[in-house]
């Protein structure tokens, strides 16, 4: 069932939405060669509690940490560790809060110091998707045309759209109903409707789209070694059209 959210629960959704856009912002600022993606988790998780927040992840199915920190071909769900950063790597952090019952989930992926040019573009790519996919969330449009934005982008610039993993309804849950793939036909899926809050993500890697997940039961990898981006806002649909919640 997919929930509507009132005017007013949209509003109450803005406080964790912009916490997580802050937070990510500080974190965008400290990522260099040398720092250590546990460090960055530390960070956050202070920066959440000082908010009055709590991390979203951290617990969630018994995941250990407030940030999922994906490095390179890690495509979602990397675990924080004590490996320094390097020149040339690619870092994925995917984060959420939940404050006063409402959730807010974003991501972003931020090269470090020179990067090769496919991975320059992949990023590029990858974050254009997204503002693509929420040009598309409108009133009266369909949900594949979302899906339809992110990949018809991708493909036509020689990356490609991981199928295992999707967006998600967000609100007083952090996985609600719909489920916002990457890829599909446009007209197809349920009526966007105003007072539906969705956290669409583009998941998009450099080479094949399949993926697999490590022994730790939640690092995704791509099969193909190639590096992999990511990007998301939690996107409220208003008669108007498209508010992104989590952006500054």
């Amino acid at each position: 069932m997919i929930i509507l959210k009132s005017p007013q629960e949209i509003d109450r959704m803005r406080v964790p939405c912009r916490i997580v856009a802050e937070i990510l912002e500080l974190l965008r600022q400290e990522i260099r060669p040398g720092v250590t993606s546990l460090t960055l988790n530390d960070l956050a998780e202070r920066e959440t509690r000082k908010r009055g927040a709590l991390p979203a992840f951290k617990g969630y199915s018994g995941y250990p940490y407030t940030l999922c920190c994906s490095l390179n071909d890690q495509v979602v769900h990397g675990m924080p560790s004590n490996r320094e950063l390097a020149q040339g790597d690619i870092l994925s952090i995917d984060f959420g809060v939940v404050y006063d019952g409402y959730y807010g989930d974003a991501a972003i992926t931020v090269p470090l110091g020179e990067v090769s040019d496919s991975a320059r573009r992949l990023i590029e790519v990858t974050e254009a998707s997204l503002c693509n996919a929420v040009a598309a969330a409108t009133p009266d449009n369909r949900l594949f045309d979302i899906s339809h934005a992110v990949q018809s982008y991708v493909e036509a610039r020689g990356f490609s759209v991981v199928r295992e993993f999707v967006g998600h309804g967000i609100g007083k849950n952090l996985h609600e109903s719909p489920q916002v793939p990457n890829f599909g036909l446009p007209g197809r899926g349920v009526k966007l409707k105003p007072g539906m809050v969705l956290a669409i993500e583009p998941m998009i890697n450099e080479r094949g789209p399949d993926v697999k997940v490590l022994k730790d039961g939640w690092t995704a990898i791509t099969c193909d070694g190639g590096l992999s981006a990511h990007f998301e806002h939690t996107v409220a649909i208003t008669e108007h059209g498209p508010d992104i919640l989590t952006k500054l």
